[in-house]
């Protein structure tokens, strides 16, 4: 862990100092969750901001590590990995302080400042998504040695990027919402919940919707694919000793890992739970375990 801290620094100072913060307001949340019973949303309030700092902390140590290997462009990424840090920082923030106040801090104009923390929710995230996308293109360009950890890497940008915009199906107010907000009540525009209100039976932790589909399921998926590619790498750099079949291998589970965002994003827009699959979401998993064992049987040839 030393090393991989020593090696996060040397990439960027912002990312790695802000996945210390974000640590640091993990165990604030933690300890909120420990003593604080307020509830939103049949969760506790303090869930989404430890779930996001946790998240924020990970994203933040990863891109840091990628940027340690960076040749060319150093400038320009640490600008970036600045603005990323510092959007976080805001975007996490926002976060936290509604969790205090215990409103909601997604979807929620109720109010004037709950509509302005809101919307400057949205600002920061399109200002945070550009910076990931220019950290994208500069390691595109210059990739690190090792061809599986660099398509790795770029390919789990590009899963990052794509998880990230998913976000913006949750934007989109359900019909029962646009009804209430026509009589002229109070109400949350937009929701991650399909089929059933937002706030229902969900899973321990998560808090996936165990009742109808649930979006923020393909934004996981989505916003931790170059972690996974990452890992998905090493673990192969362990197993398979060519460069050529690793670097194939690594490419083929990327497509792998596309594949199951695609799949539970569709299962999700059909209102249907993760663990409640139909015959249809299992038949296309099926597809795709055996498109992928194709593929990873043709890469080690």
């Amino acid at each position: 862990m030393t090393t991989i801290l020593r090696e996060a620094w040397r990439g960027s100072r912002a990312l790695t100092a802000l996945a210390g913060l974000m640590t640091l307001l993990l165990a604030v949340c933690l300890a909120g969750l420990a003593l604080d019973g307020r509830t939103l949303l049949g969760q506790p309030v303090w869930l989404k901001p430890a779930k996001f700092a946790a998240s924020f902390a990970v994203y933040a140590l990863t891109l840091a590590w990628l940027l340690a290997r960076l040749g060319r462009g150093r400038r320009a990424a640490r600008t970036a990995a600045a603005v990323v840090a510092a959007t976080s920082v805001l975007e996490v923030g926002i976060i936290a302080v509604q969790a205090a106040r215990g409103r909601s801090s997604h979807f929620n104009s109720t109010t004037p400042l709950d509509g302005l923390l809101w919307r400057g929710m949205g600002a920061v995230i399109l200002v945070l998504w550009l910076g990931t996308l220019l950290v994208a293109i500069l390691l595109w360009r210059d990739p690190p040695a090792d061809r599986a950890v660099a398509w790795a890497g770029r390919l789990g940008l590009v899963l990052l990027l794509v998880g990230t915009a998913q976000g913006l199906l949750m934007l989109v107010p359900t019909r029962a919402q646009l009804d209430a907000d026509a009589r002229g009540a109070d109400t949350l525009l937009g929701a991650h919940a399909v089929g059933v209100p937002d706030g229902g039976p969900g899973l321990p932790l998560l808090g996936w919707s165990t009742t109808g589909g649930d979006l923020r399921v393909g934004h996981f998926v989505g916003i931790h694919g170059l972690q996974a590619m990452l890992l998905v790498a090493m673990l192969l750099g362990r197993l398979v000793a060519d460069p050529a079949r690793r670097t194939r291998l690594t490419v083929v589970l990327a497509g792998a890992y596309a594949g199951l965002l695609a799949l539970v994003t569709w299962q999700a827009l059909r209102g249907q739970p993760l663990l409640a699959p139909d015959a249809a979401t299992l038949t296309a998993l099926a597809v795709l375990v055996a498109v992928t064992v194709a593929g990873g049987a043709a890469a080690l040839r």
